[in-house]
């Protein structure tokens, strides 16, 4: 009998898993990630390489993707509290230009799978987040490409956030509600919009 829930999100392709968690006195015990039970549950997808980040407070990472290498990506929250977004970049798809989120939290243990074809981000609510996540394809330095985090024709409703748009992914005006500064890289301010973006 597998050992995770999965729940299908709204949009094809994406899924919540929560694991099994076994505790007691002296703490608790999960199996973070295992075939067979992904198998059991229909998820079939090889991983390549795991990847692990710390954020602080109002950082926001994405939205990613890989052109060429497009990656699936199993993530979890191991610290904190983030709110992970997913945007449907497939051309063909019934969804595409819609966006998912779901908050991932060390307390929740929920993890969060985003199939190839979507772009990928997500925003730092807590102090600080330790941020792990599995890949089916590699890193290929090159390939990568990006969206605006802001874009109105998407509309995502970033938790806590405030700001106006002014017509970039440019982060300056942006805080969180208790005043801490949006921080992006300088990369992921220049990403363009939805109408401007690869299509899978």
């Amino acid at each position: 009998m597998s050992q995770i829930k999965v729940t299908k999100c709204p949009i094809e392709g994406l899924y919540i898993i929560e694991p099994a968690v076994h505790g007691d006195s002296r703490g608790y015990f999960m199996e973070t990630y295992n075939k067979k039970d992904m198998e059991e549950c229909g998820l079939n997808m090889d991983f390549v390489q795991d990847n692990q980040s710390m954020s602080t407070k109002g950082v926001l990472r994405g939205l990613h993707f890989q052109k060429e290498y497009p990656q699936g990506k199993l993530v979890r929250a191991i610290k904190g509290s983030v709110f992970d977004v997913a945007v449907d970049l497939r051309s063909g798809s019934e969804t595409y230009g819609k966006w998912f989120g779901v908050e991932l939290t060390e307390e929740n243990k929920k993890q969060f799978y985003i199939s190839e074809g979507f772009a990928h981000g997500f925003l730092v609510l807590s102090e600080t987040a330790e941020f792990c996540y599995k890949v089916t394809d590699f890193y290929h330095p090159g390939d990568e490409g990006g969206l605006a985090w802001n874009d109105p024709e998407i509309g995502i409703e970033w938790p806590s956030l405030v700001g106006e748009y002014k017509g970039s992914a440019d982060s300056e005006g942006y805080t969180l509600e208790d005043g801490t500064p949006l921080n992006l890289s300088d990369k992921d301010k220049k990403w363009l919009g939805l109408k401007d973006t690869f299509k899978f």
